[in-house]
Formats: structure tokens, sequence, C-alpha cells
């Protein structure tokens, strides 16, 4: 007797690797290898009041606005739907999986 699945159960835990889901892009897996901005945020600190909304990572921000310029996303509120819909950008822009992306209005630099 072929059996049938009864309902539908979310998984509870779940192993997800970017690196198994990722395509080997020589452009963005090329600029990520050489690309380092972790001292940055110490660089921009003196800069970032401590109170008001709070503020993007400037890493992100900076991830995000090459990964517009490479693929030639010029709306930045196109660019974070892509961001938040394509595995590749999220691995790109170091974003997990459930991590919120800015909106597009809070990457203008002016």
């Amino acid at each position: 007797m072929m059996g049938q699945q009864s309902g539908v159960q979310e998984q509870l835990f779940f192993c997800f690797s970017f690196e198994n889901h990722v395509p080997q892009d020589p452009l963005l897996r090329g600029i990520n290898r050489f690309f380092d901005l972790g001292d940055l945020r110490q660089h921009l600190a003196e800069f970032y009041s401590p109170i008001g909304r709070p503020s993007i990572d400037p890493e992100l921000m900076i991830r995000m606005l090459i990964l517009g310029y490479c693929f030639g996303i010029r709306s930045e509120c196109r660019l974070c739907e892509e961001v938040n819909l394509n595995l590749a950008y999220r691995w790109f822009c170091r974003l997990d999986l459930d991590d919120p992306v800015p909106r597009g209005y809070a990457l203008k630099s002016s």
C-alpha cells in the first residue's frame, strides 16, 4: 500500500551552508577573496552618533553598493530586493538567511 504524507510539519532544525548553495561565481568570490573591511568600523566609529535611529553596518552598505555597481543595479530599492532574494548576494554581504536587509531609502549617502 502506498503511503501518503498526512500533513505538513515544519522542520524544527536544519543545517544550511552557503558554500554548498552559492555558485562558484568568479566575480563575487574573487572580490570577496581580496576585499577586507575588518577595520572599517573602527575608522568610522567617531562619525556615528550613539543616539537616534540605528545605522546600517558600514561594511554591509559598502558590500551592497559594490553589488549594485558590478551587476548594474541602479535602484537602491531594487538592490535591497535582490540582496534579500539572491543567496549569492546574501553570501557576499555576509548576511545569514534570517538577517534583515536594509530598506532602499536607508542606503542613500546624502
